[in-house]
């Protein structure tokens, strides 16, 4: 079984992957075997992740670009298919939220999400799969969220980003999958993140309202998140196309509970 799950002599494109979940997944990816590639936007912040994957022994490439830009995607794309090797797995972890009330949200920063959250993936899902279709396999990842099963007040643009990528995931899935290529989500619940530390404290309402809206009774731990991407990207997921993984505690199963239940 254990030859299932291994990623050895693959290499994973996470984009975002320098903080965050997107290093949490790599890092999983990198446990299982894979060869890891990197994205970010910040230089400060890439060579400090670059650091803390090699220090971990992690084998790292790091690309400082915009997944928005398509012309700094198919360059970066085919350079590292060029000098690194195929890419055999994408991970479509970049993103953006802007916490804004729809009717005072500027129609700027609302393209901007949808943006960065759904023509990013887009973009970056094209350069790849026409380096996978040839060689006839392939593995992409798109990084969702429980916001594209619904709503929540003040994230519109990125409810809207989220919902449309699964339908683009689905769509992927429907054109790729003749060419080996499996396609589809994850859709993270609330994690313990450096993001998400000032509010997991008790006492804090936003804390309290998640312990008690999660069925699993605790927040994600980041690992928790590695192995269904490990899973996705492996050969145990060779028949699954088009499908979003909820990895949430079981939020999306139920509509909570009173308050001291």
């Amino acid at each position: 079984m254990s030859n299932l799950f291994d990623l050895s002599a693959k290499r994973a494109f996470v984009t975002g992957a320098t903080h965050g979940l997107g290093m949490a997944m790599a890092k999983g990816l990198g446990d299982a075997g894979a060869e890891l590639i990197i994205n970010g936007t910040t230089p400060e912040r890439m060579e400090k992740a670059l650091e803390e994957y090699r220090s971990e022994g992690y084998t790292v490439h790091g690309f400082i670009f915009d997944v928005t830009d398509e012309a700094k995607a198919k360059e970066h794309v085919e350079k590292i298919e060029k000098e690194i090797g195929p890419i055999d797995i994408l991970v479509n972890n970049a993103g953006i939220i802007k916490r804004v009330p729809l009717e005072e949200m500027d129609v700027e920063d609302y393209r901007r999400v949808i943006d960065v959250d759904l023509v990013g993936p887009f973009i970056m899902a094209k350069q790849v799969v026409k380096h996978m279709i040839p060689r006839g396999e392939g593995k992409i990842i798109n990084i969702c969220s429980m916001m594209t099963e619904l709503g929540r007040d003040t994230v519109g643009a990125y409810a809207a980003a989220k919902g449309g990528l699964k339908m683009l995931t689905q769509n992927m899935a429907t054109e790729w999958a003749k060419h080996n290529i499996q396609t589809n989500g994850i859709g993270p619940g609330y994690f313990a993140t450096s993001q998400t530390e000032p509010i997991r404290v008790d006492g804090h309402p936003f804390n309290e309202f998640i312990i008690q809206r999660t069925p699993a009774g605790r927040w994600g731990d980041p690992k928790d998140l590695a192995g269904t991407a490990v899973f996705l990207s492996s050969k145990a997921s060779d028949f699954i196309n088009g499908q979003v993984v909820y990895v949430d505690g079981g939020i999306l199963a139920t509509i909570g509970k009173p308050a001291n239940e």
